[in-house]
């Protein structure tokens, strides 16, 4: 992935603030040719910058409620194969590596109680799980945000430091 300059910095913080900002809304605002705007969207979208569209639809609209997050420690040597099958299930939004003694930290999202327990199961099942621990999300305190890095990044006056 490439890294982001100040001037990407600077688009980017222009379309969270307005997803739906034209390329020459985005021009006229930001001082740059049309043509600088429209290469530079190109470039962040091919490189994996910019994240798919999909992740501003909330699983809350879909009738999936409840969040929860699930540990799963794996067998040694069968994290791509449980990786694989885990997005396999439709409800698992989102699988993280990690260092200690879980291997994945696994997003899911789910209609109830039962349906999490469904899920669960099915993640159980998968060859190569060897164990799981399921934790409800309660309250989201802090929404997924990337805004305070790019107004760093742009250098932007006010931006959180520390």
């Amino acid at each position: 992935m490439p890294d982001v300059d100040a001037t990407d910095a600077r688009l980017l913080l222009a379309l969270n603030e307005d997803p739906r900002a034209s390329v020459m809304a985005l021009s006229q605002r930001l001082g740059l040719a049309r043509n600088t705007v429209q290469a530079r969207l190109a470039r962040l979208e091919q490189s994996g910058v910019l994240a798919p569209f999909e992740r501003r639809v909330r699983p809350e609209a879909l009738g999936y409620r409840l969040r929860a997050y699930v540990t799963v420690q794996v067998v040694q040597r069968s994290l791509a194969e449980v990786s694989d099958a885990l997005a396999h299930i439709p409800e698992v939004l989102e699988v993280i590596g990690l260092s200690g003694v879980v291997d994945l930290l696994v997003e899911v999202a789910a209609r109830d109680a039962d349906d999490l327990w469904r899920i669960t199961e099915q993640v159980l099942a998968i060859p190569g799980v060897q164990r799981t621990d399921t934790a409800l999300a309660l309250r989201r305190f802090v929404d997924h945000r990337i805004a305070p890095l790019l107004e760093r990044s742009a250098g932007v006056d006010g931006a959180a430091t520390g």
